[in-house]
């Protein structure tokens, strides 16, 4: 068996927890694997799994060697379609997650358009609100927001988005229009929790940005139904500029306290470097960048 054999089997056991699991994933045997990955420690000189009767974890050693494993076999995998003259063709799953809010604004019209043009792609979008390891999770393609930290992935900035309060022209001529941060006190708020943790609206730049603690008339978990509540009349909301766009073009919707509106901050693809970039990877991007830059404008 050689390295790259035992690289296989090493990431098979550890994805599927188990050699049995993985002989039957790598549709072998658990003899085999078992003598790949006694050979992998071998060599390397140190102990990737810590086994038990029932399971199987692993160590601090393993842990290290598997995203580098995982890059190597898809570099492989990438080359061995390259040389058989696929490498030109986007084809197989194509994993992309955002944060709730953005994604369900963004990603739905992007990715449909980009599976129509692509036959042999099939999508899968994961909306969480959470910063996932792209590698570890299998992820492909990553819509973020905001600066990013350094690390091994490649970035393609499609935009920027603000935070901006608004409100609906009824519910400005009902209760006044406020000039000041501090005058949001005697409004009714309609928070939305994704944009005002801890009750609170920010505005400036960074760490010496000032802050209002409100006490929300309402507090809604997602944008959309917030920006719905706005429109009805229910008070001031915050929102990403971009989802309420048309609604303040069609007047159903007014802007609040633009002079105090935080700066805003930029919106990124991101995508794990590799020598091979997948066709599928690089032709979304390339199909998202344009559509996304436009959605962004709005």
């Amino acid at each position: 068996m050689d390295r790259f054999d035992e690289l296989a089997a090493f990431v098979a056991v550890a994805e599927s927890g188990g050699f049995a699991r993985a002989a039957a994933r790598l549709r072998s045997s658990p003899p085999p694997v078992t003598r790949a990955i006694a050979a992998l420690e071998n060599r390397l000189g140190v102990r990737l799994f810590n086994r038990s009767t029932r399971s199987v974890h692993l160590t601090e050693a393993g842990l290290r060697l598997l995203e580098r494993a995982r890059s190597l076999l898809a570099d492989l995998d990438q080359a061995e379609k390259e040389a058989a003259g696929e490498a030109s063709t986007p084809t197989g799953m194509l994993t992309v997650t955002a944060s709730v809010t953005m994604g369900r604004s963004l990603l739905p019209a992007v990715m449909g358009r980009f599976l129509a043009a692509h036959p042999r792609v099939s999508g899968r979008v994961l909306l969480l609100d959470r910063i996932v390891d792209l590698v570890a999770e299998g992820i492909d393609v990553a819509l973020r927001v905001g600066q990013l930290p350094d690390s091994g992935l490649i970035a393609r900035h499609v935009g920027e988005v603000q935070r901006i309060l608004v409100a609906s022209p009824g519910y400005l001529a009902w209760r006044g229009t406020p000039l000041a941060p501090a005058e949001l006190k005697l409004h009714a708020i309609v928070a939305f929790t994704g944009l005002m943790p801890d009750r609170q609206w920010a505005f400036g730049v960074g760490p010496a940005a000032d802050r209002v603690a409100l006490q929300p008339r309402l507090e809604i978990n997602d944008g959309l139904a917030a920006i719905c509540a706005a429109v009805a009349g229910d008070g001031i909301t915050i929102a990403l500029r971009h989802m309420v766009a048309e609604d303040i073009r069609s007047l159903r919707l007014q802007p609040v306290l633009e002079a105090f509106w935080p700066a805003p901050v930029p919106v990124q693809l991101v995508y794990p470097e590799s020598r091979l970039v997948a066709p599928k990877v690089r032709a979304f991007i390339d199909h998202a960048t344009p559509r996304l830059r436009a959605a962004l404008q709005g």
